[in-house]
C-alpha cells in the first residue's frame, strides 16, 4: 500500500498538471458555447429560413456524429484540407465549443419555449419590438429556467475532455497515456485518472446543486 502512495505521489505533478488543462478546456470551450448556442437558438426560433437551414445543418451534423470524428476531422482533415497548422489546444477548443454549442442550442430553445407566450403577446401589445421583447422580458427568464441544463452541461464537456487525447491534447487523460508509456502501470495509472475526474465531477456536482437551490428559493 504504502508503495501505492508513493506512486501516487510520483504520478501527481504530471496528473495535476493535466487537471488543469482539462478545467482549462472545460471552461473556455463552455464560455464560447453558450454564444454559439445562443445564436444557434435564435436562428432556430428565427422567421428567417435561410437562418432555420443554417441551424437545422450544423446541428444535424454535430448531433449525428461522434464526437471523436469531430475531432479528427477538424485537427487533421480541416488542416490538411486547407494547409494550415494549428495546436492541438486550439483545435480541442473548437471541437468542444461546436459540440456544445450544439446541445446547449436545444436546452436554450426548450427554456424559450417554456416561457408563457401571453408574455410576449402582452410586450408586443405594449409596442415593444420582438427583439426587444426577447432580450428584456423572455430570455432572462429563459436563462433561468435552463441554468440546471447547462450546469450539467459542463459536467459533460468537462468528462468529454478525455476523448481529445486522440489529438494529442495534453489534459488528464493524455498524461496518463504518457505515464504507462513511460513505465506499463496501467492499473495504477488509470486508476489514479478515474479517480481524479469523479472527485472533479462530485464536487462540481455540489456545488451545482447548491447553486440551482440558491436560485430556486429566490
Amino acid at each position: 500500500m504504502s508503495s501505492f502512495f508513493e506512486y501516487v505521489g510520483q504520478c501527481m505533478p504530471q496528473l495535476t498538471m493535466g487537471l488543469k488543462l482539462t478545467l482549462q478546456m472545460t471552461i473556455l470551450s463552455l464560455v464560447l458555447a453558450v454564444i454559439v448556442g445562443m445564436i444557434t437558438c435564435l436562428f432556430s426560433i428565427s422567421k428567417v429560413k435561410p437562418l432555420n437551414w443554417i441551424s437545422g445543418i450544423y446541428l444535424s451534423l454535430i448531433r449525428g456524429t461522434p464526437l471523436m470524428v469531430q475531432a479528427f476531422f477538424i485537427y487533421f482533415g480541416i488542416t490538411g484540407a486547407l494547409g494550415i497548422r494549428i495546436t492541438s489546444f486550439s483545435a480541442a477548443i473548437l471541437v468542444l465549443c461546436l459540440n456544445a454549442g450544439a446541445y446547449l442550442s436545444e436546452i436554450f430553445r426548450s427554456g424559450i419555449a417554456a416561457v408563457n407566450k401571453g408574455q410576449m403577446e402582452a410586450a408586443r401589445s405594449l409596442g415593444l419590438p420582438y427583439g426587444v421583447a426577447m432580450r428584456k422580458i423572455i430570455l432572462p427568464q429563459a436563462i433561468r429556467i435552463v441554468i440546471p441544463s447547462v450546469l450539467n452541461q459542463f459536467i459533460i464537456t468537462l468528462k468529454d475532455t478525455s476523448i481529445l487525447s486522440v489529438i494529442g491534447c495534453g489534459e488528464l487523460m493524455r498524461q496518463g497515456q504518457l505515464i504507462v508509456a513511460r513505465n506499463y502501470e496501467s492499473f495504477k495509472t488509470y486508476a489514479i485518472v478515474a479517480v481524479m475526474y469523479y472527485v472533479v465531477v462530485v464536487v462540481l456536482t455540489k456545488i451545482f446543486q447548491l447553486v440551482e437551490r440558491r436560485l430556486a428559493n429566490k
